[in-house]
């Protein structure tokens, strides 16, 4: 059941554990082995590969249509979109080299550039590819067949197409030690929001499917196949996102069922031959945070609700969406004397209040997630920290001010965008400090905070642990790619002292808790860091996307 005090108790231990500290960090590796990292792709051995094309250029949507279907028809489900859904969401973007280093960028973040997340794709009817299961693999944009046959048993006439994402967790514990699973689930929230926004490109609708437990998700993508995964590292199942034409959009999530005659192909890939330590307390955070079954109460979003503001629309909001959502990048360095307009600020703080929008319409639970801002240098803006009341969730208690004072509102923020001060002084040098003494939380322009009342929700239902992580690096994802669209840059922080924000906001006898914080800002590029094409396949010739 949810209301599990034992599940929700090694959850709570597990995050008062993996805190950061100024006396000591989070256990971790005392050593890296940096000339044989863990993989940063898995393949499987013997499955059956189909190329996939690359075909995101063929997508006409701007950025500025992004957050509404109106007026648009959705494309059909073919090997072809599915193509352009990949490229924009999974795929790699670019290499970058500096000297004789070389790495991957890719269009959904991570930590640590470690990509712990898996993706797998249930189709069935879909032009151009095998009904059944399929991994995608991202080094060479091929779906991997895992699984060959009739997946759901209720599909009916229409495509369907499910996504799911799994996480290795080896790949970030090589690097953060205990504290991986954190930064395991704040990537699977960018990934859910990075595919929300590549399907909305294409016209579709998306949604996490939260009816089905995390036993049953494995199930759906074969990762309880023990034989499959004998002697490599296991994967952690998180969820699955139903996609679907916004014309056929559909009540019931199709039932997945594998059976008998379902043939099944290739075995999984080692990551790491020689690992050097073991963190088995992410095990325990993993099997005391799964998803238990539930019944769906939430309803199908309208699909790709306009959102309407009197905010002047973004200097991007003509560019192509395909081409905005290939080119995000983690930014490295920030420019300290810069500023940043008002305008510029306040749209992207308005993308964090849409729930009914693209990408938070994917989610389709209540807000969890209240965002505090830092500001340093916005034109407009007294420097302090400042309170983002999210329309439906828990926020801030309004009762409370530092200063003795009550909230106040500054000058020229419009009237929907509920933004309060907390504290009016220049909070750059103390962030900074908080963010373990990253020079990119004083340098930016802005930083949010998203925290939560992690305690109450986890002791509700343990799975809470998860979803607080996940909805953070959903919103992340959005500050990624507003940024981006206002010719800025940001980047998501992981570690920081977890305790030490309170004292600055004098919010610790409030239950709230840092889960996740983001910087915005005028970057530096380094010139000597070059970069190359994502693939130096020929892409296939495909024509425009069809709808």
């Amino acid at each position: 059941m949810p209301n599990d005090p034992a599940r929700s108790a090694v959850a709570l231990a597990y995050h008062e554990r993996t805190k950061h500290h100024l006396k000591g960090f989070a256990p971790g590796p005392e050593t890296l082995d940096w000339d044989s990292p863990p993989a940063p792709f898995r393949r499987f051995a013997g499955a059956p590969c189909t190329r996939l094309p690359l075909s995101a250029d063929g997508v006409s949507t701007s950025w500025g249509d992004l957050g509404s279907c109106e007026g648009r028809a959705s494309a059909s489900f073919d090997r072809n979109s599915l193509g352009a859904l990949l490229e924009t969401s999974f795929a790699i973007t670019a290499w970058k080299t500096d000297g004789a280093d070389r790495w991957a960028v890719r269009a959904n973040p991570s930590s640590g550039n470690l990509h712990p997340t898996e993706v797998y794709l249930v189709t069935s009817g879909v032009s151009g590819l095998v009904d059944g299961l399929h991994h995608y693999a991202a080094d060479e944009h091929v779906l991997e067949l895992r699984a060959s046959g009739a997946p759901f048993s209720n599909a009916g006439a229409e495509p369907r197409v499910l996504v799911g994402l799994s996480s290795i967790h080896w790949r970030e514990a090589w690097k953060y030690g205990e504290r991986a699973f954190r930064y395991c689930q704040l990537d699977v929230g960018h990934a859910i929001a990075a595919l929300r926004y590549a399907a909305s490109a294409l016209g579709w609708s998306a949604r996490v499917v939260h009816e089905l437990s995390t036993a049953q998700v494995a199930e759906v993508l074969g990762l309880n196949r023990s034989a499959d995964f004998a002697g490599v590292e296991a994967e952690d199942a998180e969820c699955l996102v139903e996609l679907a034409r916004v014309e056929a959009l559909r009540e019931p999530c199709p039932n997945v069922d594998w059976s008998d005659g379902t043939a099944w192909t290739g075995r999984a890939s080692r990551v790491d031959a020689h690992p050097m330590y073991h963190w088995p307390i992410i095990e325990q955070a993993a099997r005391a945070t799964a998803a238990e079954a539930k019944p769906r109460t939430q309803a199908v979003a309208a699909p790709c609700a306009r959102f309407h503001s009197e905010l002047a629309p973004s200097p991007s909001a003509a560019k192509s969406a395909t081409a905005l959502l290939r080119q995000r990048r983690s930014a490295q360095r920030f420019d300290r004397a810069a500023t940043q307009p008002l305008p510029s600020f306040l749209r992207i703080l308005a993308a964090l209040l849409r729930p009914g929008r693209v990408p938070e319409d994917v989610w389709g639970l209540p807000p969890e997630i209240q965002p505090v801002v830092f500001v340093h240098r916005v034109d407009g803006i007294e420097p302090g920290s400042y309170a983002l009341l999210r329309p439906g969730g828990a926020g801030l208690p309004q009762s409370h001010s530092p200063s003795g004072e009550r909230w106040t509102k500054p000058t020229g923020c419009p009237d929907d965008i509920p933004l309060v001060r907390l504290v009016a002084r220049d909070t750059s040098a103390a962030l900074r400090q908080v963010c373990c003494g990253q020079e990119l939380a004083r340098a930016c322009t802005f930083a949010v905070a998203f925290m939560a009342e992690l305690g109450p929700a986890v002791q509700r239902d343990p799975a809470n642990y998860r979803r607080m992580h996940q909805e953070a690096g959903l919103l992340g994802q959005i500050l990624y790619l507003e940024s981006e669209a206002e010719g800025l840059r940001g980047t998501g922080i992981g570690c920081f002292f977890d305790d030490l924000d309170l004292h600055l906001l004098q919010l610790s006898e409030h239950g709230f808790c840092p889960i996740y914080y983001f910087v915005v800002g005028v970057p530096l590029i380094d010139p000597r860091i070059e970069t190359e094409p994502a693939y130096r396949m020929s892409p296939l010739a495909t024509p425009a996307i069809s709808t």
